[in-house]
């Protein structure tokens, strides 16, 4: 992995370039002004966009932030986790994680918590590897039609 490294996306030129990436995991962003517009929000309720970058070009992201709950104390949640389909299995995934846990112990989270769809079982399959294990099902209800 040489000229690799992880930075998180700050500027708008940087989370510009994080959108196409972005888009592998959350096709259902219209736009870059949409993916702006939700950032905006987000980032208001502390989520920050880690990103592995490559010759200065983001090729894996992991998106989280700070909470806390009754059920877990302090906690780091991770809400979008994607590496570049065609590098995919190159080490950036297991990368973001070693990262995003270090970030969780610094701040004295008790647990880091992300969630995935019963279906990928290919992301589960990368989960166990790492040392996440399952602990609970959400369940959900669309309320909009037009909302994701």
């Amino acid at each position: 992995m040489e000229n690799a490294k992880l930075r998180h996306a700050e500027t708008e030129g940087e989370l510009r370039a994080c959108f196409a990436v972005m888009r592998e995991l959350r096709p259902h962003l219209r736009d870059y002004q949409d993916f702006s517009a939700r950032l905006d929000r987000m980032r208001g309720d502390g989520y920050r966009l880690l990103a592995g970058w490559q010759d200065d070009a983001p090729v894996a992201l992991a998106g989280y932030r700070l909470q806390e709950n009754l059920i877990y104390g302090p906690f780091l949640y991770v809400d979008d986790l994607v590496v570049k389909e065609d590098i995919r299995g190159g080490s950036w995934g297991a990368r973001l994680l070693r990262e995003v846990t270090a970030i969780a112990r610094r701040e004295g989270c008790a647990k880091l918590v992300l969630d995935t769809a019963l279906s990928n079982a290919r992301a589960q399959r990368f989960y166990f590897r790492e040392g996440l294990l399952t602990g609970a099902m959400r369940f959900s209800k669309v309320l909009a039609e037009d909302e994701t």
